[in-house]
């Protein structure tokens, strides 16, 4: 070898470890989580444990830019502004009040939801097929599943004959949901009496004003509010020794008696999906509105038992898990 090419080649390696020092690190996906609940509710933990699998480990791969309202949806325009200043490359807002918040502060950056019972309605998407927009999701079908969910009460309780829903108007879901329910008890002379939540100061004011009217049934819909109090409605029930219906299959499990929708936590990993063919490429105007794939029924026998009801084995059948 001649000193040239021995000088040459030493260069090359000399060189080498500094071209890679040199080399731009990795950019990190940004994902911005605007969620109205808790960060232990476990759907939320669903949608974090979906990301792991898909392959962003967060700190390597992504960056999360978490904002959480605990059940006050009205601080989530002032936590959407804080997650969009944040210029994340897509924002998960689960349940509809956060994805209109976020919507409001930002026409470009993409949004998916998990849980809208009708982002058509609520002005979320054009149509189900083509979203449009920088927003698509899956939605909840709370608002065709209200019906069903009467129905299974009034199999379960056959006597009860007005029924409390607990609901904040100021909430578009909450207002589909109620809305599908007085249409539904029309049909069959089951009375639903509206019980007004706004605040977390508003529950002592609801029990008293379901108490008046005479309810013997409550139905909650599945509000960041009513979740977050959820025990105390169950508490208040249990003293009156009313049946129980929720939307969620956390209900039954906090002591109401039945709960039939969607499994929350599969629909928050359908849209860590979606987020991550969006951070692959995807428009979400391309991506159509998905369905839930899990709708689960789900039935408290302890609470049967308490409140003196014998659960028809028909309706046992069907039940995707019992709590004995």
């Amino acid at each position: 070898m001649n000193r040239r090419a021995f000088v040459t080649g030493l260069g090359a390696v000399l060189a080498a470890p500094i071209a890679a020092e040199a080399q731009p690190a990795r950019r990190l996906s940004r994902v911005g989580v605007l969620t109205a609940g808790s960060p232990d509710d476990l759907p939320e933990v669903a949608f974090f444990d979906r990301m792991r699998e898909l392959g962003y480990a967060e700190g390597q791969s992504v960056v999360f830019v978490r904002r959480f309202a605990a059940g006050k949806i009205e601080q989530l325009p002032t936590l959407a502004t804080q997650i969009v200043a944040a210029n994340p490359d897509v924002i998960f807002a689960p349940v509809t009040p956060a994805a209109l918040a976020a919507r409001k502060m930002t026409n470009t950056i993409p949004i998916v939801f998990a849980t809208s019972a009708d982002p058509i309605d609520a002005g979320l998407v054009k149509s189900l097929p083509q979203p449009g927009g920088n927003i698509t999701g899956i939605t909840s079908m709370n608002r065709e599943l209200a019906a069903k969910r009467l129905e299974l009460l009034r199999e379960a309780a056959p006597r009860i004959s007005r029924v409390a829903v607990f609901s904040n108007l100021d909430n578009v879901p909450d207002r589909q949901q109620l809305d599908a329910l007085r249409d539904a008890g029309a049909r069959v002379g089951v009375a639903i009496v509206a019980i007004v939540v706004r605040t977390t100061n508003d529950y002592r004011i609801a029990f008293e004003s379901a108490e008046a009217q005479s309810a013997d049934a409550i139905m909650i819909v599945p509000s960041p509010l009513n979740i977050r109090f959820r025990s105390r409605i169950v508490e208040f029930a249990a003293r009156r020794r009313q049946p129980t219906m929720d939307a969620e299959e956390g209900g039954p499990r906090a002591g109401m008696l039945m709960s039939y929708g969607p499994s929350w936590a599969s629909n928050f990993r359908q849209a860590a999906d979606l987020v991550d063919k969006i951070l692959k490429g995807a428009k979400p105007a391309d991506l159509p509105v998905e369905q839930p794939t899990k709708i689960v029924l789900v039935i408290n026998l302890q609470t049967a038992k308490a409140l003196g009801l014998t659960i028809p084995p028909s309706l046992l059948l069907r039940a995707d898990q019992v709590i004995e």
